[in-house]
């Protein structure tokens, strides 16, 4: 869904055998999606060896899409997970770190190491201005978060409007009845977010299916 109730057409992933369950993804973002995107896919291809269908979408403006990423929002986001999850026809959803402020609310699931708004804005802050000093600029926190109200920003390559600044300063996970949290200390190890480049760890694979598949276990009809 793009702005204004526009629709877009997004590319899939998808591992669809038209059997009971079916979960929906809800991916993480910008550079953390890159980092996390050869993980998610492995936890997709085990749990479709466990009996269960997934389906990650694109969101607009991200990865391959032809919306313009400057024109999104987070309501947006939000409305298209919730047309992809009834598309789909899911039955439960998975939200991996900022992920978790798109969750459909009326899908029972699992928000793995979620991630806010304001956390999210702070992170990739920091990182502009990092990345300033080290080029002999200087640039302050408080002046580029003014600026991207007002007009946007880039940061971290990623071209952010003035509504979704807006938008993520106070977006929090949505939280529902049937919602469980997972933490990173439940999977082990540090996040693969943190690593310095895309990588996979079968182990933490491992560990993110079972507690998804053997929480579905009693569910199927």
């Amino acid at each position: 869904m793009g702005p204004e109730g526009t629709t877009t057409e997004e590319l899939l992933v998808a591992f669809d055998r038209g059997r009971t369950r079916r979960l929906l993804v809800c991916p993480a973002w910008f550079d953390e999606a890159n980092k996390l995107r050869r993980f998610t896919v492995e936890v997709m291809r085990r749990l479709d060896n466990a009996g269960i269908d997934s389906f990650l979408p694109d969101l607009p403006g991200c990865n391959d899409s032809l919306a313009p990423a400057a024109l999104q929002t987070l309501p947006g986001w939000r409305a298209g997970m919730e047309a992809a999850a009834h598309k789909f026809g899911a039955t439960n959803v998975l939200a991996i770190r900022a992920g978790a402020l798109l969750v459909p609310a009326h899908l029972p699931g699992w928000h793995y190491a979620a991630q806010s708004g304001p956390k999210l804005l702070r992170g990739m802050i920091r990182a502009r201005t990092i990345a300033a000093r080290e080029a002999g600029l200087e640039e302050q926190a408080d002046t580029l978060m003014a600026l991207g109200r007002s007009e946007g920003l880039v940061l971290g390559g990623w071209q952010l409007g003035a509504a979704m600044i807006r938008d993520l300063e106070t977006a929090e996970p949505v939280r529902a009845q049937g919602h469980s949290d997972i933490a990173q200390s439940q999977v082990g190890g540090p996040g693969m977010w943190l690593r310095a480049e895309p990588d996979e760890d079968a182990k933490q694979v491992d560990a993110l299916t079972a507690i998804i598949s053997d929480d579905l276990s009693g569910t199927s009809a």
